[in-house]
């Protein structure tokens, strides 16, 4: 055994859902549960589903604060997605909840004949986006984003960390027409406040100013750019990280405005398939409008990914920290 395997911990089975917040990195228990609870003092018209999965989509917040207010439609995705258009229909605010691979690929068609051909008013809120989980591709969504953002009238929402997900809720319950919302739950890293941020719906950011390298990201992987450009800093590199938490629609004057900008690395960033996410929508608003710097993505393969300890699986795929500074490096 060498020294390195001799010293490196062990991760066990519970790596596999873990926090995806460092060791020492303050979090937030439950913040979109505990946002919705406290909104719908406000707001009568709020009702919340989910198929089986309150617990695991911080929606069992709300149950408890507003039991008469709570579904529990079972393992049922279209039917739950149903439900919500017949709650829309009738004048309430349905936040419906599951995991983003069960919305994206076992409820599609629901969503979009029931809720978004109509125009309907409901906001469907997913946990395990992307790589947030090791449990394989049966829960790993990869492909929500590429899959939402080419249905008609379908907001989409990647928020990065505890307080974007606190200040969203209230701002997608205030916007008229359906919603898709990426959730990151339980014990949910807190980055933003040290900013001074504040979500704007559709709106993006510059969170971090910076000459050699302009990164472009959304959801987790904001916090790896902002980490990543902590990390970079030490090394002489001066990175930008320009935050898009609404991927639809998506803010090109803001992305155009800061990627004319000369002499800087574009880089987008996303927690997603390099195929019809972020990136891809990045790089096409880009070349439409004349706008051609260096461009590369970081993303996950397209590929079905494997199952294992998320910090393994992050390294392995190219969103850790180190990764995306080993990256932006290899590309300087």
């Amino acid at each position: 055994m060498t020294t390195s395997t001799a010293t490196k911990p062990r991760l066990t089975t519970s790596a596999m859902i873990a926090s995806i917040a460092a060791e020492g990195q303050p979090t937030r228990p439950a913040p979109f549960g505990h946002a919705l609870a406290a909104l719908a003092e406000q707001r009568p018209d709020i009702v919340g589903l989910t198929a089986d999965l309150a617990k695991y989509t911080d929606l069992h917040i709300f149950a408890k604060a507003h039991p008469e207010r709570f579904y529990q439609m079972g393992m049922a995705e279209q039917l739950l997605m149903s439900a919500a258009a017949g709650l829309a229909r009738e004048g309430c605010v349905p936040f419906a909840t599951t995991y983003a691979v069960f919305a994206s690929r076992r409820a599609y068609d629901f969503i979009c004949m029931a809720i978004a051909e109509e125009n309907l008013n409901v906001k469907i809120v997913c946990g395990l986006p992307g790589l947030t989980t090791g449990y394989g591709p049966s829960h790993q969504a990869t492909d929500d984003l590429a899959i939402f953002r080419a249905m008609p009238n379908l907001m989409v929402i990647d928020p990065c960390d505890a307080l974007e997900i606190e200040q969203a809720v209230p701002a997608i319950a205030a916007h008229q027409g359906p919603v898709y919302m990426r959730l990151l739950r339980g014990n949910v890293p807190l980055v933003l406040d040290r900013y001074d941020y504040r979500f704007q719906l559709g709106k993006a950011q510059v969170v971090r100013p910076g000459r050699d390298v302009l990164v472009v990201s959304t959801g987790l992987m904001t916090m790896r750019a902002l980490e990543a450009a902590e990390a970079l800093a030490a090394d002489g590199v001066d990175v930008s990280v320009l935050h898009v938490p609404t991927i639809k629609p998506l803010d090109e004057a803001t992305i155009l405005a800061e990627a004319r900008k000369p002499g800087r690395l574009v880089v987008a960033a996303e927690n997603h398939s390099l195929i019809g996410g972020l990136g891809e929508a990045v790089a096409t608003t880009l070349l439409r409008n004349g706008v051609t710097p260096t461009f590369r993505q970081i993303a996950l393969p397209d590929a079905f990914l494997d199952a294992g300890a998320l910090p393994t699986l992050h390294d392995r795929y190219g969103i850790s920290t180190t990764a995306v500074c080993q990256q932006i490096k290899g590309w300087l």
